[in-house]
């Protein structure tokens, strides 16, 4: 095994691990690092890792908020947590529209919009978009300042509002999290429901892609697979300890130059390539 692809495998779980978290798109990253990072395996096989390397990153959640998504409460005496069934029926809901949507029309999609441009306008629309909502909500007082108070009637709009990330370069934390805060939530909350809400949608896209891929790898493939989620999942956890830290004190605005900033990047350095 080339330790020159394990590295290569160590870099891109790192990208997915900050970039799966951060509303700053992990496609528009992941298309950027592979010009510079060319992993030594077919065509296939990188298309499948560049999906299924984010179970790495969604192990990470699963362990933050294990009090939070754990239905059984086994203190004094083991008890079903209504709240959790109802926070899990209200992630189901959300997670629907993206579901019956990348089902149908996955590989057009990925036919039509996995490309730079594309990546790199929804990048700079995406990062305009995080501004104006920021600043038109600056004075404004949220609604919905816990996961109780979400209703399931608003999940299922924050899940129309992700099945926009079905775009390359949307940022399925992006979408969401700007869709939530137009909805009146919190931005803590907007980020939380984010998180658990990412738990079926990618489990759901990495077994998809998994499936077309055929269960079947060299033991150089498995290794790289596994080393990229692996590290994925150590960086994940920093990122979502940082970015629920970050948004108490600061906005979003931040992450939208980041994104415009990086889409014109994307676009100076294919046309100049």
């Amino acid at each position: 095994m080339d330790f020159i692809e394990i590295f290569k495998a160590v870099i891109l779980g790192v990208i997915e691990g900050i970039t799966e978290w951060l509303p700053i798109s992990s496609t528009g990253h992941m298309i950027l690092a592979d010009e510079f990072i060319k992993l030594d395996v077919t065509p296939e096989f990188k298309a499948m890792f560049f999906v299924v390397v984010q179970l790495g990153a969604i192990m990470a959640v699963v362990v933050l908020f294990w009090n939070k998504l754990f239905p059984i409460s086994f203190k004094d005496k083991v008890t079903i947590k209504k709240e959790t069934i109802d926070l899990w029926l209200k992630v189901i809901v959300a997670a629907l529209p993206a579901a019956v949507i990348g089902l149908a029309f996955d590989d057009m999609l990925d036919a039509l919009f996995y490309n730079y441009q594309t990546v790199a306008l929804m990048l700079i629309i995406y990062g305009v978009l995080f501004i104006v909502v920021e600043n038109r909500n600056k004075n404004r007082c949220a609604k919905i300042e816990t996961l109780e108070a979400l209703t399931y009637k608003t999940a299922l709009l924050i899940g129309v509002f992700q099945v926009l990330a079905l775009i390359p370069g949307t940022s399925r934390s992006g979408a969401t999290i700007i869709g939530a805060i137009l909805l009146g939530t919190s931005r803590y909350v907007a980020a939380e429901f984010t998180f658990f809400l990412a738990i079926p949608v990618m489990f759901g896209a990495s077994l998809l892609k998994l499936l077309k891929f055929g269960l079947v790898f060299t033991g150089a493939e498995l290794t790289i697979l596994f080393v990229g989620m692996a590290v994925a999942f150590v960086v994940s956890i920093l990122a979502i300890k940082f970015l629920m830290g970050y948004i108490k004190k600061h906005d979003f605005k931040a992450f939208g130059y980041y994104r415009i900033v990086l889409g014109i990047i994307v676009i100076a350095y294919f046309l100049l390539k």
